[in-house]
């Protein structure tokens, strides 16, 4: 399992996960039941450094390596899809594109509080605008010398909580050669005729945060624009790259801490008078899983490695988001199946677990656009 890792990424792999046992994991099930964004145990996440991980210590983050937050991903997720998915969506999705593409007067405004106590979303999703990212409808009519907004966003990850400061748009700001131009804007939630609505009644990551943006008639200045006009597309896309990691990462942890359920079920429970491990059907369940969840790591922390070299790495980005979803699906599947009717039981982990992984195949691309994707890449 070392993979390679250094030092410094054994230390921090070995105290996100003490954190996750010990703070995580007593609150999981009870937030998931009642649909609670935990703002306290995110802000311990952020004393513990996992908010602007990658993040330069100049503008108050912490100077990781991308290897190293997604370790981190990795930790969380083994517990909690839904704490892995506060911290995954805000440090690739929110802090990822200000970030990579902010001036230097956007990143003094945003980085440090996003890096310290505040979350920020990512508005590309739409009811016309998903896996057709160029469907957007929300638009920016520029009147004198300000922008008018108007439109809304669906599913948008840590947009409406306490401690939410904005999100990152993508609008239609006009055409160029009878095609829609996209440009990408950075809204406070504060701003007039801006709304933020939570989204309840999720069948996953029900203790994370998920929002509706609505847009009536914003006001923005040009300062509020992120990268140049006609830019914004190119900025989505390559964010939504750097997050498939991070998904990636949600569907490794979530495969590996499945399959240690099962394993430690299959060892206690007996059947015929011996542990139900023994018996070879169980058995080789278990020993494809373990196969499976190394391979993926493998192939995740590869796409990693070459993001830290700044070697392309789309296609392998979108591999292993593919992959580990896949390999979460099947090992949580497998594993409900080892722990029998307990495995249904909410009383149980693995039930969460089955339904968390669902959505690992739909966010950050869905598993049919990857599949559209790394054909591309492959020249078909």
């Amino acid at each position: 399992m070392d993979f390679g890792l250094t030092k410094e990424q054994q230390e921090l792999r070995a105290k996100v996960r003490e954190f996750a046992e010990r703070e995580v994991k007593p609150v999981a099930s009870y937030n998931d039941e009642n649909e609670i964004f935990d703002v306290d145990l995110t802000l311990k996440m952020s004393k513990l450094g996992l908010l602007g991980m990658c993040v330069s210590e100049d503008y108050g983050g912490h100077g990781l390596d991308v290897l190293s937050y997604i370790i981190a991903v990795e930790e969380l997720a083994r517990v909690d899809g839904s704490t892995a998915a506060t911290i995954a969506a805000h440090n690739s999705l929110g802090i990822g594109p200000i970030n990579d593409y902010g001036t230097e007067e956007q990143k003094m405004r945003y980085l440090p509080r996003l890096c310290n106590d505040r979350l920020w979303g990512f508005g590309l999703t739409e009811p016309t605008a998903g896996s057709d990212s160029r469907g957007t409808k929300t638009f920016a009519n520029p009147v004198d010398d300000k922008w008018i907004i108007n439109g809304s966003k669906m599913f948008i990850t840590n947009s409406a909580t306490s401690i939410s400061m904005g999100s990152t748009i993508q609008t239609i700001s006009g055409e160029v050669n009878g095609k829609p131009e996209f440009t990408t804007f950075l809204i406070e939630n504060d701003t007039e005729g801006f709304t933020q609505k939570p989204v309840n009644r999720k069948m996953m990551w029900r203790a994370s945060n998920t929002g509706e943006l609505i847009f009536n008639n914003v006001q923005l200045d040009n300062a509020n624009m992120l990268g140049a006009r006609g830019q914004g597309s190119h900025i989505m896309l390559a964010t939504l790259d750097s997050g498939r990691l991070s998904i990636g990462a949600m569907g490794l942890g979530c495969a590996q801490g499945a399959f240690e359920m099962a394993l430690a079920y299959s060892k206690e429970r007996e059947q015929f008078g011996k542990p139900i491990c023994k018996f070879q059907a169980v058995s080789f369940m278990l020993a494809d899983m373990a196969t499976k969840i190394e391979a993926a790591r493998g192939l995740l922390y590869k796409a990693c490695r070459m993001k830290d070299l700044h070697l392309p790495f789309g296609k392998e980005a979108a591999m292993a988001k593919l992959y580990c979803s896949q390999v979460a699906a099947e090992v949580c599947d497998n594993a409900v199946q080892v722990m029998g009717g307990h495995g249904l039981l909410k009383d149980f982990d693995m039930e969460r677990f089955y339904r968390d992984q669902r959505i690992l195949q739909i966010g950050e691309g869905t598993s049919e656009i990857l599949r559209i994707v790394i054909s591309r890449y492959i020249g078909c």
